[in-house]
């Protein structure tokens, strides 16, 4: 089953209403002239089945619609437009034998010229499909060519051949603009490097495919293919060594998916596959998974670009094209969801888009869509959670972030804080909160309510962003002195670690050289840690994550882990806390290794402003 180029199919549907006009507005001339002539009446019969080729027609330009039609309507749409046009124009083969012999009232002349027009007319305007232009062409020039020879004279036998090497003129005229137009079309349709479709011609097929599954109650497949870490390879290797990689890639695509799928590269690293339709939606889901493990497999081969053997994964994201969605777009959304459904659970996997991820992304959606307003609507507010020392007397807090919104109640930080890093909202949170915290730190000591120590998380893009030292550095002015400054520490989680060290300890030197702020690694042994780490980064505590707090008093695992915590503090001069302090046994065990300070809901959960002042005045006690 073969689909012509969309252009194809557009072009031969403009040009029907023109074709129709060039028809009937000249056969017009004819009446009149056989009526001057006294032959009307094969001008009459003609017209009257040129005006019925044209209605015809027009009920054919009607029904195009390029976006809605089926793979197969569109080619049973082309069979008919082809006949219509050789039907057409065979009426002017027809009208030129009628009247090439009326040579007294000298028609003859004007039915040679109308023939020749209609050659030049049909080669102009149908040269984007020769198929259909070529027995046209042959239909009005060969009986001109015939006309000639029947006259019997050297002039004639001349015509007759200049004719013939008009129609070869005509031919080649159309064959090269057919081709300069192809040739643009491929260029605007494929992506230039790998050969595959590109985005917008692909999004087109895909448009098509999705009406033929609703017409057909067919299923059939969309495959996001993402290359993992293929930044690294273009950023260290270079631009060509990437291109050549990608070229690679597509190669691999197109041995493995067959003729049977459509490939397209939608941009950098991005690939997307369409499979072919099914009847059984399970069929379905387990040919495309099988497929994907396939690709999976053979992306993960060798791949030699000289002088390098390069080794690379994907993440593949599933979506199910089934006949009850109509929009193409929603299916490379559901794809690219599941695709990083993968990134994020590791990368080089498969994952299926299905009912659970689309709750999850329905949910990020609404929270997405309500945070950009939380900060002017009043709903962010800030919670303190008291820090202890080992003898149980309050010497600091951390600062909490908080949102609870009209519609969907108290957000948790976990589920809000990765969507605002992900949205750039992070950047207006977190000046929001230092400049809450520090406001509430100032009256704090005002009113007599000394700390030791004030904890503030900061994000790995508050922290990169280019006017955060300064914007620190602002607000510390206004509110807070020397000492207050000194008391301050900015909480930072492992996962910066994965970013560029020598940033990372360029933007925390100069923080605590120019601020006197210092650094805290928050849940500490979790992610990145390593001794190396704790040697470069200018900090000057850690974290216990309260993951291995809970269990202490079960598991020897996590003992063990919380000492050697302690031990490699101690080593590198370092406090250390303890995050989920929930039991005495908590307490007992931290106090007899000397954790320096302890924070938890044995001691008190988060607390609000107003409350955690009346927790400093009146709990400051031992137990």
């Amino acid at each position: 089953m073969f689909v012509k180029h969309k252009y194809v199919y557009e072009s031969l549907h403009k040009q029907i209403p023109i074709i129709i006009g060039l028809s009937m507005l000249p056969g017009l001339g004819y009446i009149f002239l056989g009526w001057l002539n006294h032959i009307v009446l094969p001008a009459l019969i003609w017209y009257g089945l040129v005006s019925l080729l044209s209605i015809w027609g027009l009920s054919l330009y009607k029904s195009f619609d390029y976006d809605s039609m089926t793979s197969l309507e569109l080619i049973s749409w082309h069979n008919y437009i082809s006949k219509f046009y050789l039907l057409m124009f065979s009426s002017w083969a027809l009208i030129f034998i009628l009247y090439g012999g009326e040579t007294e009232s000298k028609m003859h002349y004007i039915a040679i010229f109308t023939e020749l027009g209609a050659a030049v007319v049909a080669s102009t305007l149908l040269f984007s499909d020769r198929k259909v232009l070529i027995p046209i062409l042959l239909v009005l020039m060969l009986p001109l060519s015939a006309y000639f020879l029947l006259i019997h004279e050297f002039y004639a036998y001349v015509l007759s051949l200049f004719s013939l090497v008009f129609m070869g003129v005509l031919f080649y005229s159309a064959h090269s603009s057919d081709k300069l137009l192809e040739k643009t079309q491929y260029q605007a349709s494929h992506d230039q490097l790998t050969k595959l479709f590109n985005r917008h011609s692909f999004i087109d097929t895909l448009q098509r495919k999705v009406n033929e599954l609703e017409k057909h109650q067919n299923y059939s497949y969309l495959l996001l293919i993402d290359l993992d870490h293929f930044k690294t390879v273009n950023d260290s290797l270079g631009h060509d060594v990437g291109d050549k990689l990608l070229e690679e890639v597509a190669l691999r695509l197109k041995d493995i998916a067959k003729d049977e799928n459509i490939i397209a590269r939608l941009g950098g690293d991005e690939f997307v596959l369409l499979g072919k339709g099914f009847i059984d939606s399970d069929k379905c889901i387990s040919h495309a998974m099988r497929l994907s493990n396939e690709l999976l497999q053979s992306l993960k081969n060798v791949y030699s670009i000289e002088p390098h053997n390069l080794y690379l994964s994907a993440s593949i994201g599933v979506s199910l094209l089934s006949p009850q969605c109509l929009n193409a777009n929603t299916f490379i959304k559901e794809a690219d969801i599941a695709m990083y459904e993968v990134k994020e659970k590791g990368r080089d996997g498969v994952i299926l888009f299905n009912d659970k991820l689309s709750k999850r992304v329905e949910s990020h959606l609404k929270i997405e869509h309500r945070l950009h307003s939380a900060l002017k609507n009043n709903e962010i507010y800030l919670h303190y959670q008291p820090q202890l020392n080992i003898k149980q007397e309050i010497i600091g807090c951390e600062v909490l972030v908080r949102w609870k919104n009209e519609d969907l109640g108290v957000v948790p930080p976990d589920v809000f804080i990765p969507i605002a890093e992900q949205i750039g909202y992070m950047v207006p949170l977190g000046e929001f909160i230092l400049e809450e915290a520090f406001k509430t730190f100032k009256k704090w000591n005002e009113e007599g309510l000394i700390l030791e120590q004030f904890s503030i998380n900061i994000s790995m893009r508050q922290l990169f962003h280019y006017s955060f030292v300064l914007d620190v550095g602002r607000m510390c002015q206004k509110y807070l002195n020397e000492d207050l400054q000194k008391k301050i520490i900015f909480e930072v989680t492992e996962t910066i670690l994965a970013e560029d060290m020598n940033k990372v300890v360029s933007v925390m030197n100069s923080i605590r050289k120019y601020l006197d702020i210092r650094f805290s690694m928050d849940d500490f042994g979790t992610g990145y840690s390593s001794l190396s780490y704790l040697q470069k980064l200018p900090i000057n505590e850690l974290k216990i994550d309260r993951s291995f707090i809970s269990e202490l008093s079960k598991d020897k695992n996590d003992q063990e882990i919380v000492l050697t915590i302690l031990a490699m503090a101690k080593t590198f001069g370092l406090k250390v806390v303890a995050e989920g302090v929930e039991t005495r046994e908590h307490y007992e065990f931290l106090k007899k290794n000397n954790c320096d300070i302890l924070q938890g809901y044995y001691y008190s959960k988060p607390l609000d402003k107003d409350d955690f002042e009346s927790y400093m005045r009146h709990n400051r006690f031992s137990l």
